[in-house]
């Protein structure tokens, strides 16, 4: 097995997308690499059940994660909806064996340990099973921008075993966390080319929408 201590060195970025995964790591192993790297590292790192998964995010993937967080804070001042954002903090569960770091989280309405909401911005596919990682960490919600498009997934504690296949959360059309926020506009706006005209559009729409309340 690759020595941890080593792997920030074996890691570069000249892969627009680049991703390590490690088998057969410990809870210690995994607290001592997020340790190494320190908070202003470059890379996201998700671990469950021993997997280990480093990602060098490309600059196509923090744009796209960029926007996503500058649109829902507009939607956020547009709307007087309270919010906490948590951004990428690292998320952990060592009695569960799950850490994780989400591209953006927010907890509405109260701050938590832990956020009702976590977004995702998939470039290529991964080796960890992100719902299950959520599940055990506790989060409400996921959306994951993938190929210019949102998907979203809510929990259901009360009927797990129903949604089996993506880890006891439905796949829905409209969010639960954020219910009055219209996910067809936030697409559109996200599917721009230019950011500032996409914010300016969306923050035009969220008004038009409040003068017809």
């Amino acid at each position: 097995m690759i020595l941890l201590n080593d792997l920030t060195n074996r890691i570069t970025l000249d892969d627009p997308e680049e991703r390590r995964v490690l088998s057969r790591v410990s809870w210690p192993q995994y607290e001592a690499l997020l340790a190494d790297m320190g908070d202003g590292s470059a890379y996201r790192v998700h671990f469950l059940d021993g997997v280990l998964e480093i990602l060098a995010p490309s600059r196509n993937h923090e744009s796209s994660k960029t926007r996503i967080g500058d649109l829902l804070l507009i939607y956020f001042l547009e709307t007087g909806t309270e919010y906490f954002p948590m951004g990428s903090t690292t998320l952990k569960k060592p009695e569960n064996q799950a850490g994780g770091e989400p591209d953006e989280s927010y907890c509405i309405g109260t701050d938590k340990e832990f956020p009702d909401l976590a977004i995702e911005v998939i470039v290529t596919s991964g080796s960890i099973n992100r719902l299950e990682l959520y599940r055990r960490l506790g989060v409400r919600e996921v959306w994951f921008w993938q190929k210019n498009h949102l998907y979203l997934y809510h929990q259901r504690e009360e009927t797990p075993g129903q949604f089996g296949e993506t880890a006891g959360y439905e796949p829905i059309q409209n969010s639960e966390v954020l219910p009055d926020l219209d996910l067809a506009l936030l697409t559109r706006c996200l599917q721009k080319p230019n950011p500032l005209a996409a914010a300016k559009a969306f923050r035009q729409e969220l008004k038009d929408q409040g003068k017809e309340v």
